[in-house]
Parts: C-alpha cells; sequence; structure tokens
C-alpha cells in the first residue's frame, strides 16, 4: 500500500478513537493569528498534533497546533488551530495530510483563511477578503502517484472556491454589516516576505493578496470534490512604494490578523447555520 495512504488511514483511526466516531460536518483551517474561532467551538474535544500518529509539528508565528472537535452554528467541526507550511521543510504530503485525514473523516465542506498581504491598492489592514480564485506559486500537492480513493489524475480547478458559499458570504456580509472584498489569492514558498518588485510583479499577474499557504490544502479538498470557501484577512499593505525605513514584522501580521478574527468567524459561522 502507498505509504501516504498508510499515514492517512493510521491518523484517521486515532481520531475515530478519540471522537467516539463523530462525524465532522466541515473542517476550517485557522491561519496565522486565527486561531482563536476555535474557543468558540461548543463542547469541544481538543487533541494536540503532536499526538496524532504522523502528523508535523506546526511552528509557525501564531499557529497553536491543535485539532478541536466541536460545534460551531449548530454542526459539528474539526477545526485546525494552525497549519503546516512548505517552508517548515516539510513536503507536501505532510502539509495537506490533515485534509485527507478530514476528507475520510467525513467533512462534506472545507473552509481556509490565512493572513495576507494587500497588494490591491484598495486593500487597508484589517479588511476581510473573500477568495475567488488562485494563483499557485507552491509546489502542487498532487506532483507523484495518484492517489485514486480520493480523486482523479487531473482534477478540474475551473471553480476551485464554491460559487454558492461566496454568494452566501455576501449576503450575510450585507445583513452584518461587514465589508468584504473579493479577490485573487497569490501563495508563493517563502518564508521570506517579498520584495517590492515581487508584490509589482503579482499585482500585474491578477493578485490582490500573497500568502505563504491555504492553496495546497484547496487542490487536494478539491481532488476529492469537497466544495471549499476561502478567507483572507489583510494584515499587512503589500505595496511597493514604502518608505526607506519599513520592515515587515510576523508579530503585526498576527496582531492584525487577531483584530479582524471575530468579523471572520461570525461569517463563518453563520455560513454553516445556513449549509
Amino acid at each position: 500500500m502507498d505509504e501516504r495512504l498508510i499515514q492517512i488511514n493510521e491518523a484517521v483511526e486515532f481520531l475515530k478513537d478519540k471522537f467516539s466516531g463523530q462525524k465532522p460536518f466541515a473542517g476550517i483551517v485557522l491561519g496565522s493569528g486565527l486561531g482563536k474561532l476555535a474557543y468558540k467551538l461548543e463542547d469541544p474535544i481538543t487533541i494536540k498534533y503532536s499526538d496524532i500518529p504522523h502528523f508535523a509539528v506546526s511552528t509557525a508565528l501564531g499557529h497553536m497546533g491543535n485539532f478541536i472537535l466541536g460545534k460551531l452554528g449548530g454542526k459539528l467541526v474539526l477545526a485546525m488551530q494552525g497549519r503546516f507550511h512548505y517552508y517548515e521543510g516539510y513536503p507536501m504530503s505532510k502539509v495537506t495530510l490533515p485534509i485527507r485525514v478530514m476528507v475520510k473523516l467525513g467533512i462534506q465542506y472545507l473552509f481556509v483563511s490565512n493572513a495576507a498581504g494587500g497588494v490591491n491598492f484598495d486593500y487597508k489592514v484589517g479588511d476581510l477578503m473573500i477568495i475567488k480564485d488562485h494563483i499557485n506559486l507552491l509546489p502542487n500537492p498532487l506532483i507523484g502517484p495518484n492517489l485514486d480513493e480520493f480523486g482523479p489524475r487531473f482534477p478540474d480547478m475551473t471553480r476551485p472556491y464554491e460559487p454558492a458559499l461566496i454568494r452566501m458570504a455576501k449576503e450575510i456580509g450585507v445583513q452584518e454589516g461587514f465589508e468584504l472584498k473579493e479577490g485573487v489569492y497569490l501563495a508563493s514558498s517563502g518564508p521570506t516576505y517579498e520584495t517590492p518588485s515581487e508584490y509589482k510583479f503579482y499585482r500585474g499577474a491578477g493578485a490582490d493578496a500573497v500568502g505563504m499557504s491555504t492553496i495546497p490544502e484547496v487542490i487536494v479538498a478539491r481532488h476529492s470534490s469537497v466544495p471549499v470557501f476561502g478567507m483572507s484577512v489583510i494584515t499587512n499593505e503589500a505595496h511597493d512604494d514604502y518608505a526607506e525605513d519599513y520592515v515587515n514584522d510576523g508579530a503585526d501580521v498576527v496582531k492584525a490578523a487577531d483584530a479582524a478574527a471575530d468579523k471572520m468567524t461570525t461569517l463563518f459561522t453563520k455560513i454553516i447555520e445556513r449549509l
């Protein structure tokens, strides 16, 4: 058997036992500084990544490193309080292992979030951007032998982010009085922040926000035809006209994400309530 399948199945069996066979309706991936949504879950069961067979350890700033099962919006969800990144030195099979595990546990939807730099000049710190499409500059997680039991060799990516969920989010945003942007997310490998010339290049390529994650998880979910809703919290203005003394700071990114996390929590909760 493919070693990847062995690892996925062993992690699934471990979690089924810990969760007493409870089946999550949706999965949620919480990015830098966004982990406090997990504290809104009712009747939580928390398991550290380090206790789950074959899981990596999340080393990124603002990533707590927990899998949490609990209720949100009246439904059972499984939240990743922090994710794994390619820049941490993990192969894509390890970066996306939790998503494969969520799929095997039965999720019907995947919600992903991240902290991102706004290359769109109209974006300000604290803005919420619905991800309508993406540009992937990371290695594709489906490279290698296809895992046929999850999906086809050449999965369609015409609509990586579910249009119906995007429409629902916009309706909820209007009702709640939230201003929501809608744009294209670009992911590069990191861990360096981009140069001003790279920001300019990515803007010219059609990106509205840039980061170092998320897309591999989305590709793996779509491989299994799981509908995805994605959201970026704009934590810095990624422009190319900085003052000479400007510095991108990871702690500032986490702080800005934390300030926007409550709005994102409300949005995710109300979408899940409607599903």
